[in-house]
């Protein structure tokens, strides 16, 4: 059997475990209210709507939402959400049925995530095609990544987003090298469906454009790639535009985004309460126009701020993935644990995202440069850029996942010859520990400033202290 073959089958085999033992698991957290909702509304033929009568009634009780005007109890037509993902969902419970929704998008999911494995292997094989033990170590870092292991179990974005991204990128990469117009065709696809799944990515397909026109001087794939990009996002801008009578793009959720990121009493980043502040607003417009207002007021009241808070974002970006585990936890989902295995269970899910990081820091700075690599260091930083002007969370870095541990691959397959590099190249040694140093640095001064939190999620009744998402 074949090396991708292998990876994939690890891949399917540890996603499906929580998935088979977790059949009866409903959903919780807001995010996945709202895409079962629009998915139940698409399955139904009844359009992109959310908050239909029997979901606005039982939500009453947590969110003071008040309909104004004619409120249809079929819903109310949003653009709120891009669409991609809960039309993915929408396919699934219309074969599925409603009873087994859950459970079947979850099985689609593990499938779908395990593909991740056999691509970054065939992702590193272009890249590093020198280094065939960077491909392995890459599809093996992606196959047993805990967080993705168990990411299947949620309704988000990212089991959609991530094998996206991570196929347009593959795609990408095959058809410069074979200046494949068919495949140029079929990367902008790919990458139009990211960004009807979370436009953040739309940059990126710009940039690319861009850098296979003036670069590579393949100039007829970067407009096929260009335009079947556009054309992908251009119906749903349409329709989102016409509904609110003037132009909007995949999903107005902008003013959402700024408002959180630079509200006075928020440090960048997702906050319980302030995240409940413009939730209110039935009117997706009117909710996207007074966020967008109240972000810029704060930002014209405090300038001196905003370096700070894009400071607090990247650290936020690059933080330890805690926040998943410590609320699922602190909400009594697990029961009690005793405090070695607690402490062995956060390590194994925080451990792996330090590690890609810390072994990507110290190639970055040693990693031959060529046009191929340069677009995955485009593709990640791309991502980034955008978060750190908006708003920023761990979840969020899950997207590089897959391009850290590309870097990581080719650092540890090169572990040796990094080392001598160091040696005879000081200046690019203290780079790479000046990288390091700043990562190790974040999760410190993370642990430090939640040392309180810790502390009492550690003790004996951790499991009852009930810490908001």
């Amino acid at each position: 059997m074949s090396t991708p073959r292998k990876l994939f089958l690890l891949a399917l085999l540890l996603r499906l475990v929580p998935v088979l033992l977790t059949i009866d698991l409903p959903i919780g957290l807001d995010d996945m209210f709202h895409y079962d909702m629009l998915a139940r509304s698409l399955a139904a033929g009844n359009g992109f709507r959310w908050y239909a009568q029997p979901d606005l009634e039982l939500l009453q009780s947590y969110v003071d939402l008040q309909p104004i005007g004619d409120y249809d109890p079929q819903g109310v037509l949003t653009s709120f959400r891009a669409p991609g993902y809960p039309a993915f969902l929408a396919v699934i419970y219309a074969v599925s049925g409603l009873q087994w929704r859950f459970f079947a998008a979850r099985l689609v999911q593990a499938v779908l995530g395990a593909t991740l494995a056999p691509m970054l292997y065939a992702l590193a094989r272009r890249l590093f095609p020198e280094q065939p033990k960077a491909a392995t170590f890459a599809g093996a870092a992606i196959a047993v990544y805990p967080m993705l292991v168990i990411y299947p179990l949620a309704l988000a974005t990212e089991n959609l987003f991530i094998p996206l991204i991570t196929a347009g990128l593959l795609g990408l990469l095959r058809a410069i090298d074979h200046e494949d117009q068919r495949l140029f065709l079929l990367a902008g696809v790919l990458f139009g469906a990211a960004t009807l799944t979370r436009s953040v990515i739309f940059a990126f397909a710009g940039l690319a454009t861009l850098w296979v026109f003036f670069l590579l001087k393949q100039r007829r794939g970067a407009l096929l790639f260009g335009l079947a990009a556009v054309l992908m996002v251009l119906p749903w801008t349409i329709r989102n535009s016409l509904l609110h009578d003037h132009f909007t793009f995949v999903e107005n959720s902008l003013g959402y985004n700024l408002h959180m990121g630079y509200h006075p009493e928020g440090r960048g980043s997702f906050q319980f309460g302030i995240s409940l502040e413009l939730m209110p607003y039935f009117d997706d417009a009117e909710r996207n126009r007074l966020g967008v207002e109240a972000g810029l007021d704060y930002i014209r009241q405090d300038p001196g701020r905003v370096p700070e808070l894009m400071l607090n974002k990247l650290g936020f970006f690059f933080a330890l993935e805690r926040r998943a585990i410590t609320y699922f936890y602190s909400n009594n989902f697990f029961g009690f644990i005793p405090q070695p295995a607690l402490v062995a269970l956060f390590t194994l899910f925080l451990a792996p995202w330090a590690l890609l990081c810390l072994l990507a820091a110290a190639a970055l700075p040693f990693m031959p440069l060529d046009r191929p690599r340069g677009l995955l260091l485009l593709l990640m930083g791309g991502y980034l850029a955008p978060h750190l002007l908006l708003l920023a969370e761990p979840r969020f870095h899950l997207a590089i996942v897959p391009g850290m541990a590309l870097l990581a691959g080719y650092a540890w397959s090169q572990r040796g010859a990094l080392w001598a590099q160091a040696r005879s190249q000081p200046a690019r040694g203290l780079l790479a520990l000046a990288l390091i140093g700043l990562l190790c640095f974040n999760w410190g001064a993370e642990l430090w400033r939640d040392a309180d939190k810790l502390s009492t999620l550690f003790a004996p009744e951790g499991n009852r202290t009930h810490f908001p998402y």
